[in-house]
């Protein structure tokens, strides 16, 4: 089974696990009252259940991380600390080493739990050591070992005070849709062209007073023409198209703010001192 750290399990854990408190700040203690180190992180598996508190062992055993079962872990809020009973420098010596971004599988667990037990009761290790003969890597179950998984819940206690909040978030619908495009309308242009045509205009005009010409000036023949060109001027008429109107097209955001009002609830620490009830606002500073 795959174990996931905490963070990747729940981000909001210190609230939603451990009621504001936050486990990878807590202190690490023998029963003795010796410091071994500091919690680094937690362990769980695929269904939610704490198996491991990953210890950075500081100067204990030179800044080593080891993986703690939370069987053998007492947790004081209050203190801000985890006591382990009956752990000694030499048996977290002998534990595999830790690093985050290893493959935790099967074998490696083994490693870890077969040092615990040797550190438990004689009849926990006994029941261990028979369990160890019934199943494999394929049949193993965390319950088998239930004195390395198992939590006290009477030596772990956490008061969860709840309070509601309001969350406000946005969704995006379509609202329309806008087509934008062209069509051809047809009508019917006029347009007037001046043209010209020229004529021929043939003048005659008779003489009252017959004008006497000089001997030997005229020459009388046939065929003499006189020639004049003659023009006119046609409509040549063609269509040319051209840009008329350029048209864009653009979104533009109006922005608006939505106003809510909610009631929400939260629970306050009471205390009740000698028939005397008092409300605790804050939690206890470490």
């Amino acid at each position: 089974m795959a174990l996931v750290k905490i963070a990747d399990f729940n981000h909001n854990y210190k609230e939603e696990i451990f009621a504001g408190y936050d486990i990878k700040k807590f202190s690490v203690y023998s029963d003795r009252d010796e410091k071994i180190g500091d919690v680094h992180d937690a362990l769980l598996d695929e269904s939610g259940h704490f198996r491991y508190l990953v210890i950075d062992t500081g100067f204990w055993i030179f800044g080593k991380n080891i993986l703690l079962p939370v069987g053998y872990a007492r947790v004081d809020y209050d203190q801000g600390r985890v006591y382990v009973a009956g752990m000694t420098k030499k048996q977290a010596e002998s534990l595999p080493e830790y690093k985050s971004d290893m493959t935790i599988d099967y074998d490696y667990e083994e490693r870890v739990r077969n040092v615990y037990r040797g550190i438990g009761t004689a009849g926990a290790t006994a029941t261990a050591t028979a369990n160890r003969t019934s199943y494999d890597r394929n049949s193993y179950n965390y319950d088998y070992d239930r004195d390395l998984y198992g939590v006290d819940e009477s030596k772990n206690k956490v008061l969860k005070l709840y309070e509601e909040k309001l969350i406000a978030e946005k969704e995006r619908y379509k609202t329309g849709e806008v087509a934008v495009g062209k069509r051809v309308e047809s009508e019917t242009a006029n347009v007037s062209v001046p043209i010209e045509k020229e004529r021929v205009v043939i003048e005659r005009s008779d003489s009252s007073e017959a004008r006497e010409v000089a001997p030997g000036s005229v020459n009388f023949q046939e065929g003499e023409v006189a020639r004049m060109e003659v023009y006119e001027e046609s409509a040549d008429i063609e269509k040319k198209a051209y840009v008329r109107e350029e048209v864009g097209v653009r979104k533009e955001v109006d922005r608006d703010t939505v106003q809510a009002t909610e009631k929400v609830r939260r629970e306050e620490l009471e205390v009740d001192v000698d028939g005397e009830k008092r409300t605790i606002h804050e939690k206890k500073k470490r």
